[in-house]
């Protein structure tokens, strides 16, 4: 089935993180430091918070919090029902993170994110390393952070295996000769990770930037540009790296994209022009 892409709406600097809440779809406006809220009934998308620090990826979570990554807070956050924002973790070894970009949580509750630099519009890098990190939740709502890559040069989209196993990461190089792969790392029992293998090796393309998971298993992943290679596409992957669908998009540089609507079925598509999209698919996503 060829999944038909729509233009919902354009105009934001800069959309990604999308995430369903059961009934209307989630994004950031980038570098407006928005979360909007679409609504499919009404085709409409009003602000649902306005003073996110430039947040990139958003997470929701199984007791329905919202999390994300506050890229000018240099910070993984938690945006409360009144508005308020918790920080949880904004240092490692008592310097500040790079730029948080994206996020999975577990069964377990454990927060796994990605800290690359895609920009100069935060301070200096205080770290001498772009790595992915995970947070374990402790007592009185406080939470340690452990580095868990040193072979990182630009993590960014990020997953957590359905069965709990594997760690997907894509390292999203910018600079020609940076890996530009999606990789996954076993989960060790105490939450560390082992050896990469690559799964696919988009080089010399741009790499992966966000991904889901659908029912089966499969990686759903935004990844291109028009002026190089396929283009702007999404792919269906399967965890053994055999690449087993493309959807080209009609706009450029897609960054993220998540599976919404009542049956989990819509593909909902963001960009770095800021454009939505989504299409009817013929597959069908997971809830958390």
């Amino acid at each position: 089935m060829s999944w038909e892409f729509e233009i919902l709406e354009q105009g934001y600097n800069l959309s990604e993180g999308p995430a369903w809440d059961g009934k209307s779809l989630l994004f950031t406006d980038i570098n407006n430091s928005r979360i909007m809220r679409y609504d499919p009934d009404t085709a409409e998308s009003t602000v649902f918070h306005d003073d996110t620090a430039r947040t990139n990826g958003l997470m929701i979570a199984e007791d329905g919090r919202l999390y994300g990554c506050s890229q000018n807070r240099r910070s993984v956050v938690r945006f409360e029902i009144d508005g308020e924002v918790t920080v949880l973790a904004g240092e490692f070894e008592g310097k500040q993170l790079n730029s948080p970009n994206d996020l999975a949580i577990d069964k377990s509750g454990r927060i796994w994110f990605t800290d690359p630099r895609y920009d100069d519009l935060t301070p200096p890098e205080e770290l001498d390393h772009r790595s992915v990190y995970r947070l374990d939740p402790c007592d009185n709502d406080d939470w340690s952070i452990t580095r868990v890559t040193y072979d990182t040069t630009r993590p960014n989209g990020i997953l957590v295996s359905l069965d709990q196993s594997e760690l997907f990461v894509s390292n999203a190089g910018r600079d020609p000769d940076e890996p530009k792969e999606l990789r996954s790392y076993p989960i060790r029992r105490d939450g560390s990770l082992g050896q990469h293998r690559v799964v696919h090796n988009f080089f010399p393309y741009r790499a992966i930037d966000g991904m889901c998971w659908d029912s089966e298993g499969n990686i759903i992943a935004t990844s291109g540009r028009r002026s190089s290679g396929p283009g702007p596409m999404i792919y269906v992957i399967e965890q053994s790296g055999r690449i087993v669908e493309t959807h080209p998009l009609p706009v450029d540089n897609p960054t993220n994209c998540t599976f919404a609507g009542p049956e989990l079925t819509d593909l909902y598509v963001t960009s770095i022009g800021g454009d939505l999209l989504r299409a009817h698919t013929d597959r069908q996503g997971v809830a958390f």
